[in-house]
């Protein structure tokens, strides 16, 4: 069997058919969920369930598209997972949601940026906190002030009235 030639003793991949099953199951979800819309007669053709049905069919285009791929092994071999940066990145999205009443969103995105950070192999946690918390701290106030939108405050976004 040459390089080029498909191996069609392997199984199909397993991965890809989750994903097209995880597609299927949201655009049924969606379908389902247009199908219970309650419509006065006048948007009965044309109405604000048109959408809905497109990104539905979309989905599920999508979701036999991949399933043709993982029975045609259309998807290159995957490396070995990597747990390290992914739990990394999880327990900064725990320290955020844990931090952002107490300690505000400056502080508690600034520990998010640093874990995330952290996972891709960037400096270390004292200096990365602080960069994100400055960052964070911008982003908050251009939200808070310049757009009047209600973010979490901490002690950092308390120093300014």
């Amino acid at each position: 069997m040459s390089s080029g030639e498909p191996n069609l003793s392997r199984r199909p991949d397993g991965a890809a058919l989750v994903i097209a099953a995880i597609l299927a199951a949201i655009a049924v979800v969606i379908i389902w969920q247009t199908s219970q819309m309650r419509l006065p007669p006048v948007q009965a053709r044309v109405g604000p369930t048109v959408f809905p049905y497109i990104i539905a069919g979309g989905l599920l285009l999508l979701s036999v598209g991949t399933v043709v791929s993982a029975f045609r092994h259309g998807f290159p071999a995957r490396e070995a997972d990597n747990y390290r940066p992914i739990m990394w990145i999880v327990a900064g999205l725990v320290a955020q949601l844990l931090l952002l009443s107490t300690a505000g969103f400056s502080i508690a995105t600034g520990v998010l940026f640093a874990f995330t950070a952290k996972a891709f192999g960037r400096g270390p946690l004292w200096q990365t906190i602080p960069i994100g918390a400055v960052f964070a701290f911008l982003v908050w106030f251009a939200f808070a002030k310049g757009l009047q939108l209600s973010l979490p405050s901490g002690p950092l976004e308390r120093l300014i009235p």
